[in-house]
């Protein structure tokens, strides 16, 4: 058996708008539910149908945190987790918040420069790394990191640093925890998720237990039940895998965890699982509206979904598999200010803003601009800390993004006479492809490497199945031609597959203005040309790495 010493208790908040530590803070979150409705499951793993009630949860947080404060994680530390999805990140996440620590995820894909980055921003001196990524660490600077829990069934051999394994580090058989210096508040950081830049490198967006909370808790999605079971098939180091987790411990709920969507299993893992509740990228709804009809496409648990964008075959969507339908607009930064109504009429609608927040659409000067036309999303909350916390170890972008008091969020909207919103584009250059935000500052510095590169530029184009395609416009050296198919094999090592480009048109030069600045827009408007040439069309199609089964 485990246990804990709580720090002395202290006078909670009396600011009406700071729900009690109960309702918020992980750590108490956890000690309620075991205490209130411990033989309540609330994780259940697809794969195997094995599900943790709560009070065994705890027992496996407890035992986890003594893992981790044996191996020196003390309250306040951040640690990296590169690694998939998996029954141990689960137990991290909450472990390490459950003693006070800063969960900081990064994505499996990340590799070279980029991975560099955010090792360097994280601070951390912890890194949990899968087995099967520990070689991506070789030649970088690991600035603090000074070991390695190690995942997955591997040696860890290639490692960089001193390694233990989770079998090691991870399974004492009973202990007490070490107190905490004080209660863990519900403004403090429980999160550092690393969010695509567009102007620089990635941005590390810190967030509290309260904004979290926030975004998709009880107050703000309250269309989510303390009955309900969420799918989750998204990774832990995306806000959509890693935010339901602990939005359905804030109301006593559950989850379901699968490896990822599947649209011919899709029904079945619902039907199997017994949840009631989904996220749907608008291509995902789309895959599985495309399926042949069956008589019992109806007969299944789920009673929402989520669906983000609004996809055109919405209504026929819910009407086809008996669901309500809603949509909403978020961003890891904010905390959801725009949803919908249930299955809305309004093509194309983001929803309207909620009770607790201000919306403004405002011009570059931030004066608001009239009801119909164009302008930046800019938000403000009425609760403290009920958005980010800034970008970690970044002032300046923290200093833009927040400057006049309210939120910038780089995305361009409408309006209309009833107070629906409409997303037009992104103010900024990012690339939305198949749910992930893509840095075109990012891939352009990696195709710009290639030593047969002059410069380049990344756009986004639409799709042929929703969201972006990646297209990459480059000016080769003078004396010297471009293979695309050659560029692509040369970028696979150094990028995230995601990232890499789709379509490659290869210029003399690239369009600038008279201040040396490329003309992205005229890029963008002319899109996939006759000239440009198609990776898929060519037969090279990238897909996300599978790693081998955890020990």
């Amino acid at each position: 058996m485990f246990s804990c010493i709580d720090a002395p208790a202290v006078p909670e908040t009396t600011d009406p708008r700071i729900p009690a530590r109960d309702r918020v803070v992980t750590r108490n979150l956890i000690d309620r539910f075991a205490r209130e409705t411990p033989e309540a499951t609330f994780v259940r793993y697809d794969d195997t149908g094995e599900e943790w009630s709560f009070a065994a949860f705890r027992e496996l947080i407890l035992q986890t945190a003594l893992g981790l404060q044996a191996l020196g994680v003390a309250q306040g530390d951040h640690v990296l987790v590169f690694a998939p999805n998996s029954r141990e990140q689960i137990r991290l996440f909450f472990a390490l918040n459950y003693i006070g620590a800063v969960y900081v995820p990064i994505n499996t894909a990340y590799k070279g420069r980029l991975l560099e980055h955010v090792i360097e921003v994280s601070d951390a001196k912890l890194a949990v790394v899968h087995s099967d990524l520990t070689g991506r660490l070789a030649g970088l600077g690991l600035h603090r990191l000074e070991q390695i829990l190690l995942l997955g069934s591997g040696d860890g051999a290639d490692a960089p640093l001193p390694v233990k394994t989770w079998a090691e580090s991870m399974l004492p058989a009973s202990g007490v925890l070490q107190p905490l210096k004080r209660p863990i508040e519900p403004w403090d950081p429980q999160s550092i998720i690393f969010t695509s830049g567009t102007t620089g490198p990635s941005k590390g967006v810190l967030s509290s237990y309260l904004h979290l909370w926030t975004n998709a808790g009880p107050e703000t999605w309250t269309f989510v039940r303390d009955t309900d079971r969420y799918l989750i098939n998204s990774p832990m180091f995306h806000i959509g895998g890693m935010g339901p987790m602990y939005c359905m411990l804030a109301r006593g709920a559950s989850f379901a965890v699968v490896e990822r969507f599947e649209t011919a299993t899709y029904w079945q893992t619902i039907r199997n699982n017994h949840c009631t509740v989904a996220f749907l990228l608008g291509v995902m709804a789309t895959f599985l509206e495309k399926q042949p009809p069956r008589e019992e496409d109806a007969e299944n648990p789920l009673r929402l979904v989520l669906m983000v964008p609004l996809a055109a075959n919405s209504e026929s969507f819910a009407r086809r598999f008996g669901v309500d339908v809603h949509t909403i607009f978020n961003m890891t930064e904010i905390s959801t200010p725009i949803i919908s109504e249930a299955n809305p009429r309004v093509r194309g609608t983001c929803g309207k803003a909620r009770p607790g927040v201000e919306v403004r659409l405002v011009d570059e000067n931030d004066c608001e601009v009239p009801r119909g036309k164009t302008g930046e999303m800019i938000l403000r909350s009425d609760r403290p800390w009920g958005m980010n916390s800034g970008y970690y170890k970044n002032p300046e972008a923290t200093a833009k993004a927040w400057r006049n008091g309210w939120f910038h969020t780089g995305d361009a909207f409408q309006q209309d006479e009833e107070g629906n919103y409409f997303f037009v584009d992104r103010m900024k250059d990012a690339i939305r492809r198949r749910g992930e935000n893509i840095s075109s500052f990012e891939v352009e510095a990696e195709v710009a490497a290639h030593p047969d590169v002059s410069e380049a530029a990344a756009v986004a184009v639409p799709s042929d199945l929703a969201e972006d395609d990646v297209m990459v416009i480059v000016a080769p050296v003078e004396g010297r031609s471009l293979d695309p198919a050659e560029l692509i094999e040369w970028l696979r090592p150094r990028m995230a597959y995601f990232m890499i480009p789709r379509y490659i048109r290869v210029l003399p030069a690239l369009p600038k203005t008279p201040s040396n600045k490329v003309l992205k827009h005229e890029l963008r408007a002319e899109a996939v040309t006759p000239d440009t040439w198609d990776r898929e069309a060519s037969g090279i199609r990238l897909k996300s790495e599978r790693f081998t089964a955890t020990a």
